[in-house]
């Protein structure tokens, strides 16, 4: 039998009828012998509930106040479940974070974990209790509660997993798996049965919401098995370890090399949350670009897409790239407050593009896979406005009226087409 780690969502914690249906979940794997820990979010909605409470009880609330009120969300739907499978017969208890303890280090709101004593939770799974663990939360070394950040119980639950040696970590969403693109978008996406842990990144990172990428990165570097599946489809969740329902992700090791060879592209995934600035007749000499980026980093912004163009004018460039949307407004006041430093004539904001990207680790062993992106972009009028690439990656930046068409014919182009779909 199997030690499993398994994590629920806000949507499956939505309301004690859902907390009800995770119980006989839970239940069904404890009962088939297995040694079992569940990591839960709060109920979908109560964390925004939460921080809302407190922006109004200050703007400028302390952060460490900030994660005793928001991590109150989980500590609910801990105890909730607890409840419901001690109701069906089972043995179950809540473990708050600082119970186990999880040691965190950094900021509050945007800690990170550091280690996990899982002595005490490894001897309550063995002796058949259920350990019910709040996601997202932690103990910082003065013994303050902290939150590791929005989506951080995926995070939670790997770094668990991990810590008790599980043999691997679902996650439970409100969708069955990883798909080749956004099924409610493509209709022909397929549910895949494996992803690699760096192609899963790869998506996380470019705009797939299944997981978070902090999870992502830690499963890969501590080599735990993750399943993505939902809780809301199959009564029968009594399931052996050949015959898993939802997608694996897994390292490349596990991953069959004929698999690998003959998929090119594993999916493709959009992201419309992406602005683009153009700073126009920046001086072009060194040390300009430095002038640019540096005060953007210092102000923890991140930059995704960087171009450079040689400008009308000779000594002077124009230099276009991507910040997350929610970052534009502070963005284009950090560079306006550094124009006299910088140089630049005009500042160009556009929030109305999308980045596309198309992810596989095919492409380290095959040429031609940008190539048949930016041909089939062309062929129905898809302008591209930046593009960047890694060793399994190409995204594109394009006006976002044209997401759906571009995910469509892409999908197409890479033959990710389900054959039987309508």
């Amino acid at each position: 039998m199997a030690r499993i780690v398994m994590k629920f969502g806000g949507t499956s914690m939505a309301g004690i009828e859902r907390i009800r249906r995770v119980a006989q979940i839970v239940k069904q794997q404890a009962d088939a012998g297995h040694e079992v820990a569940v990591v839960v979010s709060a109920m979908a909605g109560d964390t925004d509930r939460l921080v809302n409470f407190c922006r109004e009880a200050s703007s400028l609330y302390d952060p460490a106040e900030y994660d005793v009120v928001v991590a109150s969300g989980e500590q609910v739907t801990s105890g909730l479940l607890a409840i419901a499978l001690q109701s069906l017969g089972a043995k179950a208890r809540s473990w708050l974070g600082w119970q186990m303890p999880i040691h965190t280090i950094e900021a509050h709101s945007k800690a990170r974990i550091d280690s996990i004593d899982a002595t005490a939770l490894s001897a309550a799974m063995q002796s058949g209790e259920i350990a019910i663990i709040p996601g997202f939360q932690g103990i910082s070394d003065d013994g303050r509660i902290t939150t590791l950040g929005r989506g951080g119980s995926d995070t939670s639950a790997v770094a668990i997993a991990a810590a008790v040696k599980a043999d691997r970590c679902d996650i439970y969403t409100d969708v069955d798996g990883v798909y080749t693109s956004d099924p409610r978008i493509v209709t022909r996406a397929r549910k895949l049965k494996t992803v690699t842990f760096e192609e899963m990144l790869e998506l996380a990172s470019v705009g797939a919401k299944v997981l978070q990428t902090r999870s992502v990165g830690l499963a890969m570097k501590e080599g735990v098995r993750i399943q993505v599946l939902s809780s809301f489809t199959d009564e029968n969740t009594n399931w052996t370890a050949d015959d898993l329902p939802g997608t694996m992700i897994i390292s490349e090791d596990e991953m069959e090399t004929d698999d690998m060879e003959g998929q090119l592209i594993t999916g493709i995934a959009h992201d419309k949350n992406e602005s683009k600035i153009t700073l126009t007749r920046v001086p072009d000499k060194p040390g300009a670009v430095a002038n640019i980026f540096a005060p953007l980093a210092d102000a923890a912004i991140n930059v995704d897409m960087i171009i450079q163009n040689v400008g009308r004018e000779k000594g002077e460039t124009d230099v276009t790239f991507t910040v997350p949307s929610a970052d534009l407004d502070q963005a284009m006041q950090v560079l306006e407050g550094a124009q006299d430093s910088i140089g630049y004539n005009r500042l160009i904001p556009d929030s109305n593009v999308a980045k596309i990207s198309v992810v596989g680790v095919g492409m380290k062993s095959h040429a031609g896979i940008a190539a048949t992106m930016f041909k089939a972009l062309a062929e129905r009028g898809v302008n591209i406005q930046a593009i960047t690439t890694s060793e399994i990656k190409v995204s594109v930046l394009i006006e976002e009226d044209y997401t759906e068409l571009a995910l469509r014919v892409l999908h197409t182009a890479y033959g990710l087409d389900a054959e039987d779909a309508a």
